[in-house]
C-alpha cells in the first residue's frame, strides 16, 4: 500500500486551488461539502467558481497563483491543466508546507483524493493507487446501492443517543445494541413514523437491554479451511468478526486474519513439528480464561476442526469450566487438495472408500493398517506426512504396494502458492526433495493430477513431475 488512507479535518482549515477553469470543477465540488476554507486562483473561471464565489462558499482570485498564497494552506491543488503551471504551483505549495495533489499526475502528487461515497457524517473513501480508476467508480456505484440515503441521518441520530448508550457494559453489549439499530431497528422506525420514532426506538431498546447487562462468553471453535478466505463458510466469516478474542493457528493465513475487528485480541497459539509451539493446556487455559471475562473467543483452526485438530481436547476443558462452544466445521485440506489437481477423492471403479491419515501422532510416526493401505485400488489423503514420508514409503511398500501406484502432493492447497508435485510411490522421497516441497501439504496416495492441467518441469528420471500456480 503506498498511499495510507486517512481522514483530514478540514474545519477551518485553508484549502487553495490553483485553477479556476472545468478542469479544477471536480475537485472544487468535494471540496465544497467540507468546512475548509477554500481559496482559488487562475484567470478564465468557469461560470461555477464565479457563482459559488459570489455565494460566498470559496474565495476567487482571477490571477495565476503567486508566492505566498499558500501561506497557512494544508492542502494545495494543481487543477490548471497546464504542465508549467502545475508545476509552478507545485513548488508554491511545499514551499508553503501544503500537501501538494496535481490533478492526473500521480507521480507528482503527495496526496491523492478517492472516490467518494458520502452519506455524511458516514463516508466511504475508495482508491486504487491510480492504477484503475474505472474500477474506483464500479466500487463506488456497488457502494452507493449498498447504503441507502437514510444511512447518514441514522448515523447523527445515534451520534446524540450515544452518551446513554454509556450505561451499557463496555464492549460486546453495546456494540450488540448498535448492530441491531444500523441492521433493522433504526430503518424500520425510521420508515414508520420518521426521526421521531428513530429516536423512541432507541430509548425502547436500551430499556430492554438494561443497565445489568451481563455479557457471557463463549467459545467458537471454527475451522478457517485451507487458507483461501474465500472457502470459509459465512458463518465462521461473521463469528470471527464478531470475536472479542482470536485464538489462531500458524495454518492460519494472514488473510483471513484481516477479516477480524481490529479491536480484537489477536493471539498466535500455533504449533509446529519439531518446532517452537504452545502448549495444548496454555491454548485451553487462553480459551477459558477470555470466555470467563465475558469474551467471545474466536478458536481458528487450519483447515476442518474435526480432523486432526484435537477438537475434543479442547472441547472436553470448555465442558469442564463451564464454558459455552459451538463447532464451525472447515473445508478440510485433502478436500482443497483434490479440488487443486482435478480429481475426485472417491471414485466407482478407482477407489469406492477413502482414509485419512496423520503421518504422526503423539508416539512419533504414526501406524497404520499398511496392508490394507497396500492393496491395489487404496487411496488415501495423508496429513502432516512430510517428515514421516519415508517411513510411509518404506511401510507401504514392505507391505507389497506396488512402487508404480500414483502419489501427488500438494502444498498451500488452494493458496495462490499451491505447488503440485505429481510423482510414483517409488520415487517418494526424490520427489519431495527436488520438488521443493516444504509444507504445509497432503500426500494424496493412489491419485495424480487431471491430465488436462499438464506438466510444466520433469524432475525425476522415475517420473516424478512437478507443476505450480495450479490456482
Amino acid at each position: 500500500m503506498r498511499h495510507f488512507p486517512i481522514y483530514l479535518d478540514l474545519k477551518g482549515r485553508k484549502v487553495v486551488v490553483s485553477g479556476a477553469g472545468a478542469f479544477a470543477l471536480p475537485k472544487l465540488r468535494l471540496l465544497l461539502k467540507t468546512e475548509a476554507v477554500v481559496e482559488v486562483y487562475g484567470a478564465d473561471a468557469a461560470p461555477e467558481v464565479k457563482a459559488w464565489a459570489q455565494e460566498g462558499r470559496l474565495r476567487l482570485d482571477e490571477r495565476a497563483l503567486a508566492a505566498g498564497d499558500a501561506g497557512g494552506a494544508v492542502l494545495l491543488y494543481g487543477a490548471n491543466d497546464d504542465e508549467a503551471l502545475d508545476r509552478r504551483a507545485a513548488e508554491i505549495g511545499r514551499a508553503a508546507g501544503a500537501l501538494v495533489n496535481i490533478v492526473d499526475n500521480l507521480e507528482e502528487s503527495e496526496f491523492i483524493t478517492p472516490a467518494i461515497v458520502d452519506r455524511d457524517p458516514v463516508t466511504v473513501a475508495i482508491g486504487t493507487e491510480g492504477a484503475a480508476p474505472v474500477l474506483a467508480r464500479k466500487i463506488k456505484a456497488d457502494v452507493e446501492e449498498m447504503l441507502p440515503p437514510s444511512t447518514g441521518l441514522l448515523a447523527r441520530i445515534a451520534e446524540t443517543f450515544r452518551a446513554a448508550v454509556t450505561v451499557l457494559p463496555e464492549g460486546r453489549a453495546r456494540r450488540n445494541f448498535w448492530s441491531r439499530y444500523f441492521a433493522s431497528e433504526g430503518q424500520r422506525a425510521l420508515d414508520r413514523g420518521g426521526e421521531a420514532a428513530v429516536r423512541q426506538r432507541l430509548s425502547t431498546m436500551l430499556d430492554e437491554v438494561g443497565a445489568s447487562a451481563d455479557p457471557k462468553g463463549q467459545v467458537a471453535l471454527i475451522g478457517t479451511g485451507p487458507g483461501d478466505p474465500e472457502l470459509m463458510t459465512l458463518k465462521a466469516r461473521r463469528l470471527l468478526q464478531e470475536a472479542d478474542v482470536v485464538l489462531y493457528d500458524t495454518l492460519v493465513t494472514p488473510e483471513i486474519l484481516e477479516l477480524a475487528r481490529r479491536e480484537a485480541v489477536m493471539i498466535h497459539v500455533g504449533k509446529k513439528g519439531y518446532g517452537k509451539s504452545v502448549a495444548q493446556d496454555e491454548i485451553n487455559r487462553l480459551a477459558i480464561e477470555h470466555a470467563r471475562a465475558g469474551a467471545h473467543v474466536a478458536r481458528l483452526k487450519g483447515g476442518d476442526p474435526v480432523i486432526f485438530g484435537r477438537l475434543d481436547e479442547e472441547i472436553e476443558a470448555l465442558d469442564e469450566a463451564g464454558i459455552e462452544w459451538e463447532v464451525v466445521p472447515g473445508i478440510t485440506a485433502a478436500s482443497a487438495a483434490a479440488a487443486g489437481i482435478g480429481k475426485s477423492l472417491t471414485r466407482r471403479g478407482r477407489n469406492s472408500s477413502l482414509n485419512i491419515l496423520t503421518g504422526h501422532d503423539v508416539d512419533g510416526f504414526a501406524e497404520q493398517d499398511w496392508q490394507k493401505l497396500a492393496r491395489p485400488g487404496s487411496a488415501a489423503a495423508i496429513y502432516m506426512g512430510l517428515k514421516a514420508s519415508t517411513f510411509i514409503q518404506g511401510r507401504l511398500m514392505m507391505h507389497g504396494a506396488d512402487p508404480s501406484t500414483p502419489v501427488t502432493i500438494v502444498e498451500n492447497a488452494s493458496r495462490d502458492s499451491q505447488k503440485v508435485v505429481s510423482t510414483v510411490l517409488g520415487s517418494l522421497e526424490h520427489a519431495l526433495k527436488t520438488g521443493g516441497i516444504l509444507g504445509p501439504a497432503v500426500i494424496l496416495y493412489g491419485l495424480k493430477p487431471h491430465a488436462a492441467l499438464g506438466v510444466l518441469e520433469t524432475i525425476a528420471p522415475t517420473g516424478a513431475q512437478v507443476r505450480t500456480g495450479t490456482r
